[in-house]
């Protein structure tokens, strides 16, 4: 078991737990919302994301968020996960970002589907 994200108390008034599939979504989501230099003693990790959102609209800077993401979750989440497919789409004040990806340790095929208010 994994501490869970965000860091809570749970009902027994202990630290709350994520199971190993709940953990890698919680993992991905702390890559993506977090801006590089964010962290102290990791200050490459993140990829970027929430800083592109203010940035120009089209079709070649969503292809280049879309890369940079992918990239990002490959290079902090590479032993874990395998991407398949990132889709980032922003409605109004809201991203949305959907991630598809396989668990290493078995196989199996998961969707992410992360939703920030920006």
């Amino acid at each position: 078991m994994h501490i869970d994200f965000p860091f809570h108390v749970d009902g027994r008034g202990r630290t709350a737990a994520a199971d190993e599939e709940k953990h890698v979504r919680d993992l991905i989501e702390q890559v993506l919302f977090t801006s590089p230099g964010e962290r102290v003693n990791r200050p490459g990790f993140g990829s970027g994301l929430l800083g592109q959102v203010f940035g120009p609209n089209g079709d070649v800077v969503a292809t280049a968020v879309q890369f940079t993401v992918q990239g990002s979750l490959q290079q902090w989440l590479g032993d874990r996960i395998q991407v398949e497919s990132v889709d980032v789409a922003s409605v109004d004040s809201t991203l949305t970002v959907t991630v598809v990806y396989r668990l290493r340790r078995d196989g199996q095929r998961r969707t992410a589907e992360l939703t920030r208010e920006v």
